[in-house]
C-alpha cells in the first residue's frame, strides 16, 4: 500500500525534455532535440537523451547556462509586434557593432525573446517576437504557408507581363517563388508601390523575385504576417503586446492550445515605448 509520500511522488507530472525547453523560449523544439542530440544538454549535471521526462524545478544547462524548469502551468505565452526600421540586423549580436532588432526589445523573465523568421538589413516593418519557441518554430515552418503582406517601392516601369511572370512563378536559385497576388498602389514619377503577397519567408525572396524581372526594388516594408497588421501608431524601433483576442488567433492558426491569458494587461493599441533596466526615461529609437 503506499503513503501518502509514495502518491505525491507517483502523481508528479512530467514532460519531454525538448518541449519544456521549446516553451520555456531557449529554441524551437527541433533546435532543441538537436541540442540534446549533439550532448549540449544536461539535467541536474547528467547527460539528457532524446525522449527523457523532467519535472518542474529541476536544474537544466544549456551550453553551460543554467535554467531551472518553471511550474508547467505557470509561464504565460508572450507575443510582441515590433516595428523594425531599415539598418538593424535579425541577430543577437553583430561583430561590426551595428545595431539588431533585439536591442530595443524590453526585457523577459521567462526563457527569452525568439524572432518569427527575418528581415534582411535594408527592410523595415513589421516582426513578432515570442517567448514561446514552439510557436514560433510552426509560424516559421514552411508547411504552414503563413501569409506575409509587403509594400514595395520600385523604380522605373512595370510591364504586365513582368507583373504576371512573378505571380506565375520565378526560378530562382533556390527554387521556383511566386507571388500570391500583387496589387498596384500607385505612385508618382519614377517611383511606384505595390502591395504583395506570398507565403514562405526564403532569403530576401520579395527582392529576388522582382530583381529576376530586372526591376529595383528601392523600399521594402513588411505591412501585415499571419494576419496581424502593423499599426499605423507604432513608431520603428518600438514594440507592444499583442492582445488576448489576437494571441488566441495566433496559436489556433499553427494548431495550438490558445494560451488561458494573455501576460500583458495593456491595450496593445495605446503604443508605449517600455521603460529601460539602466535609465529612468522611456526607451527612444536610436538616431541614425
Amino acid at each position: 500500500m503506499l503513503n501518502s509520500g509514495s502518491l505525491k511522488v507517483y502523481a508528479m507530472r512530467t514532460e519531454k525534455i525538448q518541449k519544456v525547453l521549446a516553451r520555456m523560449g531557449l529554441g524551437s523544439r527541433r533546435e532543441m532535440e538537436r541540442a540534446i542530440a549533439d550532448g549540449r544538454v544536461k539535467v541536474d549535471r547528467q547527460m539528457a537523451k532524446l525522449g527523457d521526462r523532467i519535472t518542474a524545478g529541476v536544474i537544466i544547462e544549456l551550453d553551460g547556462r543554467r535554467h531551472r524548469v518553471p511550474e508547467f502551468d505557470a509561464a504565460t505565452p508572450r507575443v510582441l509586434l515590433y516595428h523594425k526600421p531599415a539598418g538593424e540586423i535579425c541577430s543577437r549580436s553583430d561583430p561590426e557593432g551595428r545595431p539588431t532588432i533585439f536591442d530595443a526589445l524590453p526585457p523577459i523573465r521567462e526563457g527569452r525573446w525568439i524572432a518569427v523568421g527575418r528581415l534582411d538589413l535594408n527592410t523595415s516593418g513589421l516582426l513578432l517576437f515570442t517567448n514561446d519557441g514552439e510557436l514560433a518554430n510552426r509560424l516559421m515552418h514552411p508547411s504552414r504557408e503563413i501569409e506575409r503582406i509587403y509594400a514595395v517601392r520600385v523604380l522605373g516601369e512595370v510591364k504586365p507581363e513582368q507583373l504576371k511572370q512573378m505571380k506565375d512563378g520565378v526560378i530562382l536559385e533556390d527554387g521556383k517563388a511566386s507571388f500570391t497576388y500583387i496589387r498596384d498602389v500607385g505612385g508618382e514619377g519614377a517611383n511606384h508601390w505595390y502591395e504583395v503577397s506570398l507565403r514562405e519567408g526564403r532569403n530576401r525572396e520579395v527582392r529576388r523575385l522582382w530583381e529576376s524581372q530586372e526591376i529595383q526594388v528601392s523600399r521594402l516594408i513588411r505591412t501585415t504576417f499571419a494576419g496581424i497588421g502593423l499599426p499605423r501608431s507604432l513608431r520603428t524601433g518600438h514594440s507592444l503586446a499583442l492582445e488576448d483576442t489576437e494571441m488566441r488567433q495566433l496559436y489556433k492558426l499553427v494548431a495550438l492550445e490558445p494560451p488561458k491569458r494573455a501576460k500583458s494587461k495593456r491595450n496593445p493599441r495605446k503604443v508605449k515605448p517600455f521603460r529601460s533596466r539602466k535609465a529612468v526615461k522611456l526607451h527612444k529609437p536610436r538616431k541614425r
